[in-house]
């Protein structure tokens, strides 16, 4: 077994901090930017070693290191509620700078759409179902969440998605709900649901342009598989 040696012993080229300030973030591996999040190690491993086995609990995906849990990453020695609780919270910031980006924006097809929910519902353990509300032009409202359920499913009520819809003077909503099992592909129910909500959208003037399902491995889109006829 190699000899541990404190990350503050090692050379200057080779310290994360500095590493980081030398020569920017991008030159710095997976594990080194984890390591400068934990701030420090154990009396037997530097920050980075750590780093490296909270890595490969998630199998060195970064996907799945954003499903772990506090409990999850408290079973790895070293790692303490304090440390775990920093990593979720850098995670999830990264998540919502991605969705801000998305702010303000003509919505324009289903990758965009794509997009924007992703860093919100890619990662849950559960489903959620929201809508994005939008202008004649498709620029962005808001979104709104309509509910959140178990791992198989969740309940959009319709009358909430179009009061939503009403109250903000949407002219047209965008559907979209995760799949945690990662099968991206609609379920007898979603196919009704989506069918409905199309027809009474309809009543109302108000167009549902797509209905998306994302998760992990990618997502689905109503419109482009044809399942949806758009008035816009």
């Amino acid at each position: 077994m190699a000899e541990y040696i404190s990350i503050k012993n090692w050379s200057e080229n080779d310290k994360p901090r500095e590493k980081l300030a030398a020569n920017g973030r991008e030159t710095l591996s997976n594990a080194e930017l984890l390591g400068i999040l934990l701030g420090n190690g154990t009396r037997s491993k530097s920050a980075v070693d750590l780093a490296r086995d909270i890595l490969q609990l998630a199998n060195n995906d970064l996907n799945q290191l954003a499903k772990l849990s506090i409990k999850d990453l408290c079973t790895i020695s070293g790692i303490g509620p304090a440390k775990a609780i920093t990593i979720i919270a850098a995670i999830e910031l990264g998540g919502r700078r991605k969705k801000s980006e998305r702010v303000d924006k003509v919505i324009s097809s289903s990758s965009q759409a794509n997009e924007y929910f992703s860093p919100m519902l890619q990662d849950k353990d559960y489903e959620e179902f929201w809508i994005l509300l939008l202008k004649q032009n498709n620029a962005i409202i808001k979104s709104h969440k309509i509910s959140e359920g178990g791992i198989t499913g969740t309940v959009a009520d319709p009358k909430r998605i179009f009061k939503a819809a009403l109250e903000h003077n949407a002219a047209n909503i965008i559907l979209c709900h995760n799949h945690p099992s990662g099968n991206v592909l609609p379920s007898p129910a979603d196919l009704r649901l989506t069918e409905k909500l199309v027809l009474a959208g309809k009543q109302l003037d108000i167009d549902v342009i797509d209905h998306i399902i994302v998760s992990h491995k990618g997502y689905y889109s109503f419109a482009d598989e044809g399942k949806i006829v758009s008035n816009s």
